[in-house]
């Protein structure tokens, strides 16, 4: 039997995103967003207020990473959700967290997370219903760590978070499931006639 919960956001899960500019003084602004996705091949969406530090920061330099959190650095991660650099102006000192300027773009790459996104703005799109910050995805870097012997990441090897709306909690998904675009073959077939 199933049981009306009301209305909440029930997308589980949800990528534990760590967000990262430079503000106009050269600060580092960073932030964590559970709210982001990727929406083309080249570009990763990340649904933001508009009135976070972060989000200030990249709109005066129109560039930023994006790094995925994993299971070793989820205190800091989960610092950058609860503290706010509207509040405090040292918040990215005060994480623990190291940084190095991106090689392709002009935001900070923090070098605890094994995998980050360097992005340029691509646009800002603010509407009645949305606030986005849309970068375009000049580079990804990673830890070696990370990588499998194709030289591609391994999921298994990242450890990254993921957020849980319903308990608040963080989860690290690792164990592989099924093959993407395989898993359905025989259904595929069957719906063909084959």
């Amino acid at each position: 039997m199933r049981k009306d919960l009301g209305k909440q956001p029930a997308v589980f899960p949800m990528p534990v995103l760590i967000v990262a500019a430079y503000d106009e003084n050269r600060n580092i602004q960073a932030m964590n967003a559970a709210w982001g996705m990727i929406c083309d091949l080249d570009k990763i969406a990340l649904f933001i207020d508009e009135d976070h530090a972060t989000t200030k920061a990249i709109r005066k330099t129109k560039a930023f990473t994006v790094s995925i959190a994993d299971k070793q650095h989820m205190a800091p991660a989960d610092f950058f959700g609860i503290a706010t650099g509207n509040k405090m102006p040292d918040k990215f000192a005060k994480s623990g967290c190291h940084a190095e300027k991106s090689a392709h773009v002009d935001a900070p790459v923090i070098t605890e997370f094994p995998v980050t996104m360097e992005c340029e703005l691509a646009e800002v799109a603010s509407t009645e219903n949305i606030h986005a910050v849309v970068g375009k995805i000049i580079n990804v870097s990673a830890d070696e760590k990370v990588l499998a012997d194709n030289g591609k990441v391994d999921p298994v090897k990242l450890n990254a978070l993921i957020f849980d709306q319903f308990q608040s909690g963080y989860y690290v998904a690792a164990e592989k499931a099924g093959q993407a675009w395989n898993a359905g073959a025989a259904l595929m077939k069957a719906a063909q006639g084959k």
